[in-house]
C-alpha cells in the first residue's frame, strides 16, 4: 500500500500550527518569568516595632514608600515616618 501524497498547502498549514504553538508556549514562559522576577524582589519591609500611644489598640496597618500607618480601634489613623519611626500625623475619623 502506498503512502498518500500530502498536498503542499496542508504541509504548510501543519508547520504553521507547530510554529505558532511553539511561539505561544515561549511567550507564556516569558510572561511567567517576568511576573516572578517582578514580584520576587519586592518583599514588604515591616518595622520591627511600633510605639502606639497609651490605650491605642491596632486594627489595621498599611504602608507607603516613606511612611506607614496604623488604624486604631478608637477610630484614629496614626501615620509614622519609616526612617525615624516618629509619629508624623494623627487623624481622627469622624
Amino acid at each position: 500500500m502506498q503512502d498518500p501524497i500530502e498536498p503542499a498547502n496542508l504541509r504548510f498549514l501543519r508547520r504553521l500550527v507547530t510554529v505558532l504553538t511553539a511561539t505561544m508556549i515561549g511567550g507564556l514562559l516569558v510572561i511567567i518569568a517576568l511576573i516572578v522576577i517582578r514580584f520576587s524582589d519586592r518583599a514588604p519591609q515591616l518595622p520591627q516595632s511600633i510605639a502606639l500611644p497609651d490605650g491605642a489598640t491596632p486594627a489595621a496597618f498599611t504602608q507607603g514608600a516613606d511612611w506607614y500607618a496604623v488604624v486604631t480601634t478608637g477610630d484614629t489613623i496614626l501615620i509614622y515616618d519609616r526612617a525615624t519611626g516618629r509619629l508624623r500625623q494623627s487623624i481622627a475619623i469622624e
